[in-house]
C-alpha cells in the first residue's frame, strides 16, 4: 500500500548525539530534538531562550539538569518544563547515559488543548 504522506511525515531517530527534527518532519509550530549523552558527559553550554519554553522528556538513563544554578536530579520517566528565561544545562550521571527529547514551543502560544482543538469524526 503506497501512502502519499500529505498529512504526516515519519522519520527514524538513531543514537546520534543530537537530532533536530524541524527539517526532517517539516515542523511549523515546535522544535523537537532527540539528545543522547554518554555517561559522564554534558551539554557544553548553558542557555536560555527569548520566547520559547522547553519541555524535556527523559527517555532513558539518569543525570541532572542545572536550572538557574539549582541541581535537579532527572531519570527515565521524568518530564521537566523550563520557562524561556531559565538558564539550563543537562549532564549525564557518571555511571549512566542520558537520553531525552526536548520540545521547544513559544510560551503562551497554544490556542486550545486536546479536547478544545480536536475535530471528532
Amino acid at each position: 500500500r503506497k501512502t502519499k504522506m500529505s498529512n504526516f511525515k515519519k522519520v527514524n531517530v538513531t543514537e546520534a548525539p543530537r537530532t533536530e527534527l524541524h527539517d526532517a518532519l517539516g515542523l511549523t509550530g515546535a522544535e523537537i530534538s532527540i539528545n543522547h549523552l554518554p555517561a559522564g558527559a554534558g551539554v557544553p553550554f548553558v542557555h536560555s531562550h527569548k520566547n520559547n519554553e522547553e519541555i524535556y522528556l527523559i527517555l532513558s538513563g539518569k543525570g541532572k539538569a542545572v536550572i538557574d544554578g539549582e541541581d535537579v536530579e532527572i531519570a527515565k520517566g521524568d518530564v521537566v518544563r523550563i520557562s524561556p528565561e531559565g538558564k539550563r544545562q543537562f549532564l549525564a550521571a557518571e555511571d549512566s547515559e542520558l537520553s531525552y527529547a526536548c520540545i521547544q514551543v513559544k510560551a503562551g502560544s497554544i490556542g486550545g488543548f486536546t479536547a478544545e482543538d480536536a475535530v471528532m469524526y
